[in-house]
Order: structure tokens, then sequence, then C-alpha cells
């Protein structure tokens, strides 16, 4: 025998059987949770398999493959390409497991709007739908619903189909997969960047109270403590305020954190109760009065 033959003979020795023992010597154990390399090695009807250096390769289901609706699987995950999968389901009689980045993206999803909740900012909100309570639509692929309340437009919502908008977090659960958002909140804390403590400004009594009138300033309402409406004591606010009124107010406080807005007219008065008397007057002259009191103040 030469010693070719005798090479081709040692090499047809390998078997199958002898690849699956050698196999078998590495610890290929997939449990559910895991997150695993793979690369995308062919299409079914259902789905896509994943060669994740297993004696098997895992499958991932279309609708596991994206957020989104997925139309065309080969346009998520290509083929040949490499990618980040998380196990939802263990081994099979095959040895074959379930996978989905599906699943994988909605975690990072939730985490990306707790983060923002939790720091008090803005997001934006695609309308997808509308429902008698409210409406809803996308958010980082989240699906959030805005009560109508929370909304700046309450009548034809279907209007609003297909529009941004921006809003602000009211309660986020990932555990029961509620996201609840709200408009009216977002145009508040953004109105709120623009008004200035000490600044003269322009708005529409919307409420009265025994303590005090809540004052329209264009998207944010502020209160007109009782106290802070004269430099005497006001028996009754109904006297001289009444709902629809305009009125010019200087913000005594803005409070971002609270989301609280504090109003004054008792500054325009030249004599305590003098607001009472002649409430027309100073408003008219309102500008006058806070500029005079403003230079002699810098003086």
């Amino acid at each position: 025998m030469n010693s070719d033959t005798a090479a081709s003979k040692n090499n047809a020795s390998f078997s199958m059987d002898d690849f699956a023992k050698a196999l078998e010597k590495y610890d290929y154990e997939f449990a559910k949770g895991q997150i695993v390399k793979g690369k995308v090695v062919q299409y079914d009807s259902e789905g896509a398999y994943i060669d994740i250096g297993g004696k098997c390769p895992g499958f991932v289901p279309t609708r596991e493959t994206a957020l989104q609706v997925v139309e065309d699987i080969a346009d998520i995950i290509p083929l040949g390409e490499e990618f980040e999968f998380l196990i939802i389901q263990e081994q099979n009689a095959d040895g074959q497991v379930t996978l989905s980045r599906r699943q994988m993206q909605l975690q990072d999803a939730w985490d990306k709007v707790t983060e923002i909740s939790e720091s008090s900012k803005s997001t934006q909100i695609r309308v997808t739908g509308v429902n008698k309570g409210g409406i809803t639509g996308d958010v980082e692929g989240l699906r959030g619903f805005i009560p109508r309340s929370h909304l700046r437009q309450r009548d034809n919502l279907e209007s609003l189909i297909g529009q941004l908008l921006t809003v602000t977090f009211i309660e986020v659960n990932p555990e029961k997969r509620k996201l609840v958002l709200s408009q009216r909140n977002a145009m508040r804390a953004e109105a709120l960047t623009r008004l200035v403590e000490g600044a003269l400004v322009t708005g529409t009594i919307v409420n009265m109270k025994p303590y005090g009138a809540f004052v329209d300033l264009g998207g944010v309402t502020g209160l007109l403590h009782v106290k802070e409406v004269s430099g005497t004591r006001t028996d009754s606010l109904e006297n001289i305020l009444q709902i629809g009124q305009e009125i010019k107010v200087v913000i005594a406080q803005v409070d971002e954190y609270n989301n609280r807005l504090s109003l004054s007219t008792k500054v325009f008065e030249e004599y305590p109760g003098e607001i009472l008397e002649k409430f027309e007057q100073v408003m008219t002259t309102a500008e006058e009065r806070f500029v005079a009191k403003a230079e002699a103040t810098e003086s």
C-alpha cells in the first residue's frame, strides 16, 4: 500500500459518526433568556434559520425579527449577515432553539422611554389610531396612549392620524406594557421654559376659586392668589374679576419642577387697595407702572 492510499484510507475512516462525537466535546447549552450571535443562513415561509454554532441552526419566526410589521424578512435580517438574538424557547427534540430580535428591541425601547420619563424630557408620538378614550400611537416602537383630556385638540381626533405630537410621560409601566402620555403637559412644560420670573404678561382668566384666579398665558395656566391681587385684603374676587376677562399680571414665581406658575397684580398698585377701586385704570396703565417701578428699583 503506497502512502497516498494509506492517507486516503485514514481520511475515510473519519466518518460522520466521528464528526458527531467530536461535536459532543463542545458545550452547546443554549438557555432561554441567553443572548447569542448568529448568521442568517436560510429563509422559509415562516421565518429564518440562524447558524448560532450549535448542532442545529436556531429559528427566528418572522414576527420576532422586528418591533414593526415585517413585510419582507430579507430587508430586516439579510442573508449572510450576523446579528444578536435572544433565545425565547429552549431546544426542542431536534436541538433547535427559537430566537427573537423583537424581544431585545422591546426591552431596549422600554429602557429608553423609562430614561426619558425619569429625566422629565419630552418625546414625540406618531398618531396611528383613535378610540373613544383618546388616541394611540408609536413611541420608540412601543404603543402609547394619550387620553382625550390630555390632548390640545379634543374633537375630530381622526384628523390627527399620521401626525407627530410632542408629549411627556404620565405612566411608564414595562411590566403591564402600559405607556400613557400627555400633549397638554408637554405644552405646559414648553411654555414654562419661555416664561421668566418678573416679566409682565397678558392672559385670560379661565377659572375662579375662593383662593384665587387661574389665568391662561397661552398654553400654561398660572395662579393669581387672592393675596397677590392687591396690597390690601380682598373679600371677594368676583367683585373685580370674572372668567373670560383679559388681565395683565407679573410672573412672581416659575416652579418648573412642580409645573406651577405664581402670578401677581398688586405690584402695579401705587397704594394698597388701588386695584380694587380702579381695576380698569390700573390695567390700562400697567405697562407704565411696571416700567416706572423697575426704574425706581434700579436707581
